[in-house]
């Protein structure tokens, strides 16, 4: 046999021994659904190279040992999650909806507590300016956690906030994601800050791309949008510290969100949040911020704060969405700019229909991401003939993530209903029960939907075979991605 046969045979079996290991990575890997494993094996086994390159980019939900290692740490050394806010509010709460917050209560061990106060903000010009003066009113301590934090009119505006009440003697800590946050920490805005009192750090940061794809996924980011003022004081919602212009995807704009500002003890739930967030990339000790004593009992509604993430477990969001979707009796009322969801959900939200209640979801007409576009319309017509109502908000990209049950539940916060969000970003939400909230946050879902078209089956059926085709192979390779 020939040098170049030999050769080649030997290059053939490492090639299959490559494959194999990989194959078996794929099998091997916890909390996966079949279907995803299905997909990995044939990727991996139909195109070798690629396939394995792909696997090791994109085919493990992988943090990083230390990284992960840092976030324990740092929960273990912060106060007990359902100790800091209070006591449950539980025994308060009607029997059907009980079990909507034990399974918030499992996710962080936040338990539900009373005495909250909200605000809905009226747009994201007027979320800016609240959180301005407030910052501008803060006694002890700011903090603010952003996934996209932008030098445009609104991201300055908060930055100068924050320099101000740095230079009076307010500890201010800042930190945005080191990715979607990228042209601001490496801009003379970021080091003004830090000349000028204010105390900054980036989530997750990159360093060298390279050498970080062997440690963990780039893709895995702090997609939280957390700001807190003196233990007492927290904004929640689908807004990034940036105008409505949204300068990094323009064409797109005005990108239109939902945020609302919550005073009560909800707020040291998400200062606990935000304190694991930070301690896990710095050194600084933030347990002592829990030692204030708790303000009296006030009258208010109950909530809790849901943050979930790679030190949390990987259904924790899927399971919160399934939860709320069946407990609805009447309404189920759903804005969402990302829709790539796994089995449960889809069949959660077509049962909902199915059994009577008033099921409608709004999406943006004009995504920004064409893979989400195409894969979520990949699941219009199941929907659509179980009974849901689909509409398509054509003013501008509607980036808010909201959902109101029954006129008396509301879920608010930063997670999409897609896979990214169940499975590689940090999200935060706050869950409540409170008629007078809902009713606002209805009635501005109300304001979306006029502005929508309706979808109807039979468009769903005029799409081209080739956009049906598109569309549903996009879908396919969800559970890869």
């Amino acid at each position: 046999m020939h040098d170049s046969a030999v050769l080649a045979w030997i290059l053939f079996a490492a090639q299959a021994a490559l494959q194999l290991v990989f194959i078996v990575r794929a099998l091997l890997r916890p909390h996966r659904e079949p279907a995803s494993r299905f997909a990995w094996v044939l990727v991996i086994a139909l195109a070798p190279g690629v396939g394995v390159l792909a696997y090791v980019l994109f085919g493990e939900v992988n943090l990083g040992r230390r990284r992960i290692g840092r976030l324990r740490a740092a929960l273990a050394s912060l106060p007990p999650a359902e100790e800091i806010a209070g006591a449950s509010a539980e025994p308060a709460i009607h029997d059907r909806f009980v079990p909507l917050f034990r399974v918030g209560t499992s996710v962080n061990h936040y338990v539900p507590v009373a005495g909250n106060r909200a605000r809905l903000q009226p747009d994201s010009a007027a979320a800016i300016a609240a959180m301005v003066a407030d910052i501008d009113a803060a006694r002890h301590s700011v903090h603010v956690l952003f996934y996209i934090w932008l030098a445009d009119a609104s991201g300055l505006k908060v930055a100068e906030a924050l320099k101000r009440a740095a230079a009076r003697g307010v500890v201010c800590r800042a930190m945005a994601d080191d990715l979607g946050s990228r042209a601001l920490i490496r801009s003379a805005h970021w080091r003004d800050m830090a000349a000028s009192g204010v105390r900054l750090a980036a989530a997750l940061p990159i360093g060298n791309p390279l050498l970080r794809l062997f440690k963990s996924r780039i893709d895995m980011r702090n997609h939280r949008k957390i700001v807190v003022i003196d233990n007492a004081v927290t904004y929640c919602g689908s807004q990034n510290c940036a105008d409505a212009a949204f300068a990094v995807k323009a064409r797109f704009a005005p990108w239109v969100d939902v945020i609302a500002r919550f005073e009560g003890p909800v707020a040291r739930q998400m200062q606990h949040l935000f304190a694991s967030s930070w301690m896990a990339e710095t050194s600084e000790d933030l347990a002592p911020l829990f030692g204030e004593p708790l303000p009296p009992p006030a009258p208010g509604f109950i909530a809790q704060t849901i943050g979930s993430g790679a030190g949390v477990r990987y259904s924790a969001m899927p399971e919160t969405f399934v939860a709320l979707m069946s407990a609805a009796r009447r309404e189920l009322v759903i804005t969402t700019p990302y829709y790539v969801p796994d089995e449960p959900i889809q069949a959660a939200l077509c049962a909902s229909a199915r059994r009577g209640v008033a099921t409608t979801i709004v999406f943006p007409k004009r995504n920004d991401s064409w893979i989400v576009a195409a894969a979520s319309r990949s699941y219009y017509r199941e929907l659509l003939e179980a009974g849901v109502q689909i509409h398509e908000y054509a003013g501008g990209l509607l980036h808010a993530k909201t959902l109101t049950l029954d006129g008396e539940i509301t879920l608010i916060g930063s997670a999409n209903i897609d896979r990214r969000s169940f499975e590689l970003n940090a999200e935060n939400n706050i869950l409540l029960h409170d008629e007078a909230f809902t009713r606002d946050l209805r009635a501005r879902q109300q304001v979306f939907l006029d502005a929508a078209t309706p979808v109807t089956v039979a468009q769903v059926e005029a799409y081209s075979r080739w956009r049906q085709l598109w569309n549903n192979t996009i879908a396919m390779l969800g559970p890869v991605l």
